[in-house]
């Protein structure tokens, strides 16, 4: 629906951009992989320093080129024994007893160490953590999930069903390895902190959800990201009506409380089954080609001060449903003749090319 990017498109179109791109991705995965071996790299870049030593020592002491001076270095701390590239005089023979035991165990240690990092599956977790945590650096107008419980997980496998791009946060290790399982970014930290949230994007996101079952720490998590991003969307879970007036108060945009919409659900299912299916059926977001979406009237669009049935003249699938006031009277329904005003937000069920043309056609005189 949004218009991709200009300059993130330059790649796909050949030239210099696109030249550059996979030499440039390549240097930053292998960088990543090197900063993933955390037990591993003082160790690592200790043999690389002994086999540049080695190797110039090998060319001053045999007077040999930069190769030969190379292969005796690597033939010498890898103990294969195979023949020296020259015959060695006593200094030479002196520096080599010194570089063996020096450098043997060094490179058997490491192997040793960089074994175990990839068996035990550390290479490979460290990696994917650098490479999520580089991504949320590029994120912006993102979702950011606080707390990774039932409620939390129910919210992200949404998301990933809607590919829709956001991080989870949650302090717990084993949370976080069963988000990362299903395809999350993921981030371990206490939520309340600004901190955290800083890393995660919550100063660059469109949207935080305190999803974890405590109601203080909701509050404070709210608390905390309207101090960092005063301009974030914050949906939090509430647990009773006493918390739900607190989370107001800490500036959370919209309160849901699990247990009082599982209960209004349960009734609706026992009533009228028949509205229950149609609204899940609305709310999975894409019916055949229809997707249900939200358009917001922006202070100078085509669309502010002009009537539905004006407005939509170009769009005949488009059904609207609702249309929500700036100040937050919701018209379910609304007749052709209701004038849209700026800020008010339409609900609407319509052709997915539609509705990138009505996006594109709001946002300008």
């Amino acid at each position: 629906m949004n218009p991709r990017d200009d300059g993130a498109s330059q790649e796909s179109r050949g030239g210099l951009p696109f030249a550059l791109a996979a030499p440039r991705r390549w240097l930053r995965h292998a960088a990543d992989l090197f900063l993933s071996l955390e037990h591993v790299r003082v160790p690592l870049l200790v043999l690389l320093g002994l086999t540049l030593i080695a190797s110039v020592a090998y060319c001053v002491l045999l007077g040999v080129g930069p190769v030969d001076g190379f292969y005796q270095a690597i033939t010498t701390l890898s103990t294969v024994g195979f023949r020296e590239v020259r015959p060695f005089d006593n200094r030479t023979k002196l520096f080599t007893s010194v570089l063996i035991l020096l450098g043997v165990g060094t490179v058997f240690y490491t192997i040793t160490l960089l074994a175990a990092t990839v068996v035990e599956g550390d290479l490979r977790r460290n990696f994917r953590r650098r490479v999520t945590r580089r991504r949320m650096e590029g994120m912006e107008k993102h979702h950011v999930i606080c707390g990774f419980g039932r409620v939390g997980e129910a919210i992200a496998r949404e998301f990933l069903n809607r590919r829709v791009e956001f991080v989870v946060i949650d302090a717990d290790r084993e949370a976080l390895d069963r988000a990362e399982a299903i395809g999350c970014h993921a981030l371990q930290g206490d939520a309340t902190g600004e901190e955290v949230l800083r890393r995660a994007g919550a100063d660059r996101a469109r949207c935080l959800l305190a999803a974890t079952d405590s109601d203080p720490k909701n509050i404070y998590i709210t608390l905390t990201a309207k101090n960092l991003n005063p301009s974030i969307y914050v949906i939090a879970r509430s647990a009773g009506a006493v918390s739900e007036e607190k989370l107001r108060l800490a500036g959370a945009d919209r309160v849901v409380s699990p247990y009082a919409i599982g209960g209004r659900r349960m009734v609706l299912s026992a009533l009228q089954p028949m509205i229950t299916d149609f609204i899940d059926v609305l709310s999975a977001g894409r019916h055949g080609e229809l997707i249900l979406a939200e358009l917001e009237v922006a202070p100078g669009s085509s669309l502010e001060g002009a009537a539905l049935s004006e407005a939509f003249a170009e769009a005949p699938s488009t059904k609207v449903l609702g249309v929500r006031r700036e100040g937050g009277a919701l018209i379910v329904g609304p007749a052709g003749k209701e004038i849209l005003r700026a800020g008010d937000i339409v609900i609407v069920l319509a052709d997915e090319r539609e509705i990138g043309r009505l996006d594109a056609h709001r946002r300008r005189r």
